[in-house]
């Protein structure tokens, strides 16, 4: 007798599928890989998952429509394979799943305020009436601590819904961790990429953070691993990039936006700030000195094509306000907390 595909797949017409009742060649459970060689028939048969509880059954029930409905000299018996849909792999659950916005502050080199500008932004945030958090992921320098009043600081674990949390330090409206609570502040951190990558998961992902409109994220400076565990690890709603007006930081803060512009990373760069833009004494409240340059930071964002956010004035307010646990922003009505406040609605109003 002649076999021929058609004639295998008519006689395969007659075995259903007993989970919907449909007969197996309709719902393409039989893979066009058909080979016969004289009297031998061998093919395959797809199920949808692992451990089929029908796979069996329906091997059998095939193995006899072929002797039934073609010939019972076919070799059937023992040549049906049988093979398994590749399942997508489970989707890891979101992190922070009810933070509506989270906001990385990054620059190229340290030393140009980037933490003054995470956590006056963070606490102007909190004023606007916007329910905020900070992490302090700047592993090697931890300087949020410091400029909260925190040093002592020590963080509680707490039980929910069964699952130990460690949960936030909240002042000025605002919820706080740093990898600063954890270790002595007076020894160095000497941690490699792996292990610094995976104390902030814990400080993102076994945290109690809760509702939060924004998630501040005080970065390290300069590009690293860190970066990128960041980047995967959360949806970063967008990145601002803190940088002085002279060429040295400028071109470290051109290096970050093209990391976050590159393809691989592709975070939008909601916009670039100037810090330290001038000086001002207490004495001459009018009068303006641009000891680090003028205008670079807005000439930069103007080169790149992303948005210019302002200027911060370097003023001994800010300083203080770091060093003694209180940042400029929680007072009112100064130049520099009205210039992080702007700062603040103009990220709201990007975001929203």
């Amino acid at each position: 007798m002649q076999l021929y595909p058609k004639l295998i797949l008519d006689a395969l017409t007659h075995v259903r599928y007993p989970g919907t009742g449909q007969d197996i060649v309709s719902a393409n459970m039989v893979e066009d890989d058909i080979r016969i060689d004289k009297n031998k028939v061998s093919f395959s048969i797809v199920f949808d998952k692992k451990n089929d509880p029908f796979a069996k059954s329906v091997v059998k029930a095939a193995e006899q429509a072929i002797l039934t409905y073609i010939d019972e000299s076919v070799d059937i018996k023992g040549n049906i394979q049988i093979k398994y849909k590749e399942q997508a792999p489970a989707e890891e659950p979101k992190a922070l799943p009810l933070v509506k916005n989270i906001i990385a502050v990054f620059s190229g080199k340290g030393g140009v305020g980037k933490s003054t500008v995470s956590a006056n932004l963070a606490v102007a945030l909190a004023k606007l009436g916007y329910k905020t958090g900070l992490l302090d992921a700047d592993i090697h320098g931890p300087s949020i601590p410091k400029m909260f009043g925190l040093e002592d600081a020590q963080p509680i674990g707490e039980d929910i819904d069964g699952k130990q949390y460690i949960m936030p330090i909240e002042k000025f409206g605002v919820k706080i961790l740093s990898i600063g609570f954890f270790v002595d502040p007076d020894n160095a951190l000497i941690w490699r990429g792996g292990m610094a990558s995976n104390a902030l998961k814990q400080l993102i992902k076994d945290a109690y953070w809760g509702e939060q409109d924004y998630f501040i994220i005080d970065l390290p400076p300069g590009t690293s691993d860190i970066h990128l565990t960041l980047v995967q690890t959360l949806g970063i709603t967008g990145t601002i990039i803190v940088t002085t007006p002279q060429d040295v930081a400028l071109a470290d803060a051109r290096k970050g936006i093209n990391m976050f512009s590159n393809d691989k990373i592709n975070v939008p760069i909601l916009g670039l700030v100037e810090n330290m833009a001038w000086f001002t004494p207490a004495e001459l409240p009018d009068n303006k000195y641009y000891i680090f340059g003028k205008e670079g930071g807005k000439r930069l964002a103007e080169e790149m094509n992303i948005p210019f956010l302002g200027e911060i004035p370097l003023v001994q307010g800010i300083r203080e306000g770091g060093d003694s646990g209180t940042p400029v922003s929680a007072k009112n009505n100064s130049i520099t907390s009205l210039a992080f406040e702007d700062l603040a609605k103009k990220i709201a109003g990007k975001t929203e």
